[in-house]
């Protein structure tokens, strides 16, 4: 499993993604990355929409 991969389920699982994870995923896709991290980083984003996993960074901007 990717580092990707492990950060979204991490997030998933928690329902929370930190600012230093949203970091780590940006670091790693400016890298490379496979078809299988983009469904993944696909299904975080619907789990943020859909109120499922809240985002450290958009908790501090709202504060």
């Amino acid at each position: 499993m990717t580092v990707v991969r492990e950060i979204v389920l991490k997030a998933l699982k928690t329902g929370y993604l930190t600012i230093e994870a949203e970091e780590e995923l940006r670091q790693q896709f400016s890298k490379q990355h496979s078809l299988a991290d983009i469904d993944a980083l696909a299904r975080l984003q619907r789990a943020t929409i859909n109120g499922f996993v809240k985002q450290e960074s958009r908790q501090l901007n709202l504060g």
